[in-house]
């Protein structure tokens, strides 16, 4: 990077609330909030009560997007004006993090329902003909991922250049990794400094959780904080959550007499194919090499609380703590919030970021082992 990149502006919403401050006091000892029966057997953490008018007026805009556009588009403007930026959106850059759209369940439930009564070649054969009649056609244009920087860029008018990334927690951190990398070498091409990055997740949704339980990753029963979990085989409890962040150059942030919250270090980013030496912990070690880590950091990790990449990640820190300068707290913020799949890196951030700008450590090492690929690591730094 050929200059300096401060995080002026956070916008982040979860089961605890929404705004800096909920998020602070939650970092000195707050509780979770679970939805232990609206899901179960799989506890998570809900949505909390929003009053979307403050951030998306047109009860229109609010109607044709889906609940998870609805609060990845709230947090967005929530950032906006936490940086001060309401007048620089015309030449702010919009990279987003995000997975599909809500499937129909109700039409999922009742051909699962056919097709269990019928041999597998005539259940095949009804598959398809339920889909073909039975899909509506807009369903299909609602699904799609970038509609949510669409909304943002209706709702908020941030018109520079957008772009959306997919691939769960890997998406999350390439944009954020991206959108830093442009800022900061003049790649942005007109000369702009400023972005909003980010993503959301809704955990309420019977197609995902479906989707996780299938691989056995989700954990069940009741709620129990990550340690006890891994100790006990291991589990994912997913988060509602939505986080962006305004990021700028400091010269940038300067000019404009914006006080920034923290500085935004290296992110470095790798997918290992978990498969013999090719392991999370060893590509993790490999991204950490040369990170300037100074005595007494904090750690801001993004366990997931799935077996095996947890069980990498407490490999990898502890080989920092075995190499490197001393080490100091390790939080895992899944305990607050849950895992928020795609808002998880950049809601770690906003945590590293306001842990930080609290005199809580003078830096922060945040990590993202993906459930089922992908590094990442950052350093965030007070200013």
């Amino acid at each position: 990077m050929t200059e300096s990149i401060w995080i002026t502006g956070i916008g982040l919403v979860s089961s605890l609330g929404e705004g800096p401050e909920v998020h602070r006091a939650a970092l000195a000892g707050g509780r979770p909030v679970v939805d232990a029966t609206g899901f179960a057997p799989y506890p998570v953490h809900p949505m909390p009560a929003l009053d979307l008018d403050r951030q998306i007026p047109k009860k229109g805009d609010q109607r044709q997007m889906e609940p998870w556009q609805r609060l990845g588009t709230y947090a967005a403007g929530l950032a906006i004006d936490h940086a001060g930026a309401r007048g620089l959106v015309a030449d702010m850059h919009l990279v987003v993090a995000a997975g599909g759209g809500e499937r129909d369940t109700r039409l999922d439930e009742a051909v699962c329902a056919e097709i269990a009564r019928l041999p597998a070649e005539e259940g095949a054969k009804l598959l398809n003909e339920r889909l073909a009649s039975g899909l509506r056609p807009t369903l299909f244009l609602a699904q799609l991922s970038n509609l949510l920087a669409g909304n943002i860029s209706i709702v908020h008018g941030v018109t520079g250049s957008s772009r959306t990334f997919m691939g769960e927690e890997s998406a999350a951190a390439d944009a954020v990794r991206i959108a830093a990398a442009r800022l900061a070498d003049g790649r942005s091409g007109d000369g702009a400094r400023i972005a909003l990055v980010g993503g959301a997740y809704v955990a309420g949704r019977w197609d995902m959780l479906l989707l996780y339980a299938a691989s056995g990753q989700l954990w069940r029963g009741d709620w129990r904080p990550l340690a006890e979990r891994a100790a006990a085989g291991g589990g994912i409890v997913t988060g509602t959550a939505a986080a962006f962040l305004v990021l700028e150059t400091e010269g940038h942030a300067r000019v404009r007499g914006a006080t920034g919250i923290a500085r935004l270090g290296p992110v470095r980013t790798t997918a290992a194919r978990r498969r013999g030496e090719d392991s999370a912990a060893r590509a993790a070690a490999a991204l950490a090499e040369g990170l300037p880590l100074r005595p007494g950091y904090a750690v801001l990790s993004g366990a997931t609380g799935a077996a095996v990449p947890t069980t990498a990640e407490d490999a990898f820190l502890a080989g920092l703590r075995d190499r490197g300068p001393a080490q100091g707290p390790v939080r895992q913020t899944a305990d607050l919030i849950g895992y928020t799949i795609e808002a998880a890196f950049p809601a770690n951030l906003a945590l590293a970021a306001l842990a930080v700008q609290a005199g809580e450590a003078p830096q922060a090492l945040v990590t993202g082992f993906g459930a089922w690929r992908g590094e990442a690591l950052a350093l965030v730094e007070a200013i």
